[in-house]
């Protein structure tokens, strides 16, 4: 329980205040055991939906307001920050994540071979606060996503999470709108490796070379410090050995398998017996849109959550390395328009549009860059639908991803070419009749 006559940072305390089991900063999920933390936003401050935290019977509200159930502070940010700082210094480990791509992957595998507490999809810094509060005493361990959009974000996730290992899945060009350049990006993500213990995939590997980075280990597959063994891919599963021991991961892909593997070696060097590491990380399931496959008469990869080129080319790596049924069966691409940039976003969508020309038998493409991407290309989502429920047949192996952009409206996504779930919706559908 969440005491807040227990906090370690000087507060009124409202005599109605009463401890809660968790905490958040969305007033939204506010309850009879979640208590509510007031924080500023870029657009209105927390402040405001007090009142509806209150309502919905909040044990407490963490705020500068004198109103009933308050923990009253003059920084509500700065307290809950301090409160997290607290509480994590009692975990026996903590994982950090970072990447590119392929860290809420990890995160899961990582979490599962350790049987840990780990971040939700959204992680925010007030979201990993409210976790490290929540879950910080634990004796489990702990798995935190610790993903960066701009210089300097870095730095503040580590002096909040302050991991004792620290991981970097991949590195490439993604939110260079921020970064500039890949270099920075590497430079930024890279100081997760501060941690006393410090891992990166097969592909990061090449950003952090052991003769500038001599306590950095690598994992994956081929030229690695730990490496699984006889990776075999198929469309029901991934089969790989470490250690002695067979993994196998259903539905799974190259990303997910390398993910394996690092849940290996977390699970080896905290004690944990590989077999139930293995077994755990078998029934793992990531969240939708991140390379979730649906087999069926013809089979639908979704991993249409989000994009960027590195993500891309791993997505059409994985396509590549499954097998269409039948002698008629195909691999087929569709891709939309990856966000965040910079001015080279169309010589890079036109880079992953050439890969899927390698790795695909078919290649669409949507959006703003459609030309770029595919050699059938729609300016919109409609346009595409109408070609694709036409062509896809059985047998086929149909990939589809592109970013999200959460921002725009049904009909934005419609034009632009982001946001294809409904390209996926539309496959099952068809498949399923």
């Amino acid at each position: 329980m969440l005491d807040p006559r227990s906090v370690p940072f000087a507060a009124q305390i409202h005599p109605q205040a009463r401890p809660a089991r968790r905490l958040t900063w969305d007033s939204r999920e506010a309850g009879p055991d979640t208590a509510f933390v007031a924080l500023p936003g870029e657009k209105m401050h927390g402040n405001r939906f007090v009142e509806r935290a209150l309502a919905a019977g909040a044990p407490f509200v963490l705020t500068d307001l004198d109103v009933p159930r308050a923990v009253r502070v003059d920084d509500a940010r700065g307290a809950l920050f301090a409160w997290a700082r607290s509480e994590r210094a009692k975990n026996p480990l903590v994982v950090g994540i970072t990447g590119s791509a392929g860290k809420t992957t990890a995160k899961s595998y990582a979490a599962a071979a350790l049987d840990a507490h780990f971040m939700p999809v959204f992680n925010t810094m007030p979201a990993i606060a409210c976790f490290l509060v929540q879950y910080g005493a634990s004796q489990k361990p702990l798995v935190v996503e610790m993903g960066i959009d701009h210089i300097g974000e870095m730095a503040e996730l580590m002096d909040l999470v302050r991991p004792d290992v620290g991981v970097v899945t991949t590195i490439g060009p993604a939110h260079l709108e921020q970064f500039g350049m890949v270099e920075t990006i590497a430079h930024e993500k890279g100081q997760i490796l501060t941690a006393r213990r410090a891992l990166v995939g097969s592909q990061a590997a090449a950003f952090f070379p052991k003769a500038q980075f001599p306590h950095v280990d690598s994992y994956g597959f081929g030229d690695v410090t730990f490496r699984g063994e006889g990776l075999e891919l198929s469309p029901q599963a991934a089969r790989f050995r470490f250690g002695g021991m067979g993994v196998i991961l259903p539905l799974a892909s190259r990303v997910q398998a390398e993910a394996a593997v690092l849940g290996m070696v977390l699970a080896r060097e905290a004690g944990i017996a590989l077999a139930d590491a293995a077994v755990r990380m078998s029934a793992v399931e990531v969240p939708g849109g991140r390379y979730r496959l649906h087999p069926g008469r013809f089979t639908v990869i979704d991993d249409a959550y989000n994009a960027s080129p590195v993500a891309v080319r791993a997505a059409l790596d994985a396509l590549h390395a499954l097998k269409p049924e039948g002698e008629v069966g195909r691999r087929i691409s569709v891709l939309g328009r990856m966000l965040e940039l910079g001015p080279t976003e169309r010589e890079l969508h036109a880079e992953v549009g050439s890969y899927a020309r390698e790795q695909a038998d078919l290649t669409y493409g949507v959006g703003e860059f459609a030309q770029e991407l595919g050699e059938r290309a729609f300016a919109t989502v409609p346009e595409l639908l109408a070609d694709l429920l036409n062509e896809v047949r059985d047998g086929d192996i149909v990939l589809v991803k592109a970013s999200r952009g959460i921002s725009l409206t049904p009909e934005q996504r419609a034009v632009t070419g982001v946001g294809l779930d409904v390209v996926v919706e539309a496959l099952l559908d068809q498949r399923d009749r």
